[in-house]
């Protein structure tokens, strides 16, 4: 059996890179370590249908930002190699086609989630399905199937081609017609290529104007792609009556890990300029959004930019909402699960001393907060502790700024539970329609209750 561990000398938390190990099945001697030093964090081993090779994927320990290498591990001799050395791909899944001449690997990719085809030998790499979220596949004897999501849908199962294989849900959705999605494209941070979507409400009609919900995604590490999620879904603002724009700002993945890591010890400058300029070119190309009447929301990273914006851009947005934001990185560094993420972000340990945290901390800027805000929190969060919603909402109370609060006793950094989910989105839809109004029919609006 050959599988992946972390370092047990760090304690949780802590960091450390992932191994590779092999152990017999039959339990008669304990794991080895299949590569005795590297400088790497490997995962992912899937062995070839002769048992030869062990292909996995390797990064640098610097960072969940990091490349992604495609190594091949030779069983017999122990040696190693990088099979497409150059490529500078986030990959989430491998698998070996049936005939053990090429990879088969999911990986983001400017907002689309491709199935590739890695050639094991040369290391040539072709797209096998594009334009959506593919998120998991099975290569089989036969022909290669897949699930594959987007914007305007959720997963079905498609046979490589095309060919759906499942239509579930359809007749549901033919009740509620998705709204069109559009991925645009414009200058940000240092000159840098910044992409982003736009989506259209419900209902849209030429030459009328719709209030938004800017939506800015958590991680910092993530990305608002071309995918499908019960949280964070910009279709349910379309069926309120809102446009969406997104902006996939620098420290997302999926655009090399340049891009990804020109966060690191930039919190709050460079994906800032990025929101910024990605809001003036929507505003600019898409003559349907009402400038005038727009709100944030944005949810662990996207919080923390929320609090941020709240002291430092306010002028575009009537209203905000912060989901499970950090508010203070000291204290954070101090109570979350993963301090190591806190060093990582901000290259040093963030318990001592350190400008590129301390720089950016929404806590220092509340004297100018003066646009209102929702803040949601969950009792059981322990990525972003309670105390970071409850320090934001003190904050509110003091500065006199109007608020509010939803509390999730039984939730933690994402609100999973149904229930709780139709409450948190007609919780937002009521927010943002006190404040720059929504769909027309206010009925349409009332919170559903449950027996």
């Amino acid at each position: 059996v050959y599988f992946a561990s972390h370092d047990t000398a760090f304690g949780q938390g802590e960091g450390g890179k992932s191994i590779l190990w092999a152990v017999l099945a039959n339990g008669a001697a304990s794991p080895r370590q299949l590569i005795a030093s590297s400088a790497t964090s490997n995962s992912k081993p899937t062995l070839s249908p002769d048992g030869r090779t062990l292909a996995f994927i390797a990064r640098a320990y610097e960072g969940t930002f990091g490349r992604s290498m495609l190594m091949a591990l030779d069983i017999g001799s122990g040696k190693f190699r990088e099979i497409a050395p150059g490529s500078d791909l986030a990959l989430h899944k491998i698998a070996w086609s049936a005939d053990g001449h090429t990879i088969l690997a999911t990986g983001e990719a400017r907002g689309q989630t491709p199935l590739y085809a890695i050639d094991a030998g040369s290391g040539r790499t072709i797209r096998l399905v594009d334009g959506m979220e593919v998120t998991d596949f099975d290569p089989g004897k036969g022909p290669v199937v897949y699930v594959a999501d987007s914007l305007t849908g959720p997963g079905q199962i498609y046979e490589l081609g095309g060919k759906a294989l499942t239509s579930i849900g359809r007749s549901l959705f033919g009740e509620a017609p998705m709204a069109p999605a559009e991925q645009f494209s414009f200058p940000g941070w240092n000159g840098e290529t910044v992409y982003g979507y736009a989506v259209k409400p419900q209902g849209w009609q030429p030459g009328r104007k719709y209030p938004v919900a800017f939506l800015i995604h958590g991680g910092p590490h993530g990305n608002f792609g071309n995918n499908w999620s019960y949280r964070w879904n910009p279709q349910v603002w379309a069926s309120m009556g809102y446009a969406v724009v997104m902006i996939d700002f620098h420290g997302s993945t999926g655009y090399g890990e340049a891009f990804a890591r020109a966060i690191v010890g930039h919190w709050g400058d460079r994906p800032l300029e990025d929101l910024q300029k990605g809001w003036a070119y929507a505003r600019g190309h898409f003559d349907w959004l009402d400038g005038d009447r727009a709100c944030a929301l944005g949810g662990s990273y996207g919080g923390y930019m929320v609090n941020w914006i709240a002291g430092n851009w306010q002028a575009p947005w009537k209203c905000l909402v912060n989901h499970d934001g950090l508010f203070d990185g000291r204290v954070m560094a101090y109570s979350t699960d993963i301090p190591s993420f806190s060093e990582e972000q901000y290259n040093g340990l963030s318990a001592l001393p350190n400008d590129k945290a301390e720089r950016f901390d929404p806590s220092d800027f509340v004297d100018r907060w003066k646009v209102p805000m929702l803040v949601i929190h969950s009792g059981r969060d322990f990525r972003v502790p309670m105390d970071q919603g409850i320090a934001t909402v003190h904050a509110l109370q003091r500065m006199k700024v109007p608020h509010q609060l939803l509390y999730y006793p039984d939730e933690n950094h994402w609100v999973l539970k149904p229930q709780n989910s139709v409450q948190w989105y007609a919780t937002v839809e009521s927010w943002m329609g006190r404040w720059i109004g929504g769909r027309a029919d206010p009925a349409a609006s009332a919170v559903p209750t449950s027996k």
